[in-house]
């Protein structure tokens, strides 16, 4: 079994600044793509950011510039930088890791059970 765990949600003020973390455990073999959607309130889950293993990023247009998404391959952890942070940004922030939990077997996805970030204005 695989388990995500997102930590750092929290309240804070629109200009400030939170630090997600994501960290991956239990029984896997290889982690791939790693990555943070966020839900708000009424919407659908929308793509924050995501890094390869190698370190590529990408971001959704609401996240460049401000957010910065980093991974630590050996800890089987992943950060979620978020600066600049406004009221839209508020929601349910998610990460999942594509993750093959022995030689020979599929990738699968697996989901943190989400960390609340709310922006007041």
């Amino acid at each position: 079994q695989v388990h995500l765990v997102e930590s750092g949600g929290t309240l804070v003020q629109a200009g400030g600044s939170l630090r997600l973390s994501c960290s991956a455990s239990g029984t896997i073999f290889r982690i791939n793509s790693m990555g943070w959607y966020r839900q708000a309130p009424g919407k659908q889950r929308e793509l924050v950011a995501t890094i390869t293993p190698g370190g590529e990023t990408n971001y959704a247009n609401s996240a460049k510039g401000r957010f910065t998404v980093s991974r630590d391959n050996a800890k089987k952890s992943m950060i979620l930088q978020m600066n600049s942070l406004q009221p839209e940004d508020t929601g349910v922030y998610y990460c999942y890791a594509a993750v093959m939990v022995s030689t020979g077997r599929w990738w699968e996805t697996y989901w943190g059970q989400g960390t609340q970030v709310t922006v007041s204005s």
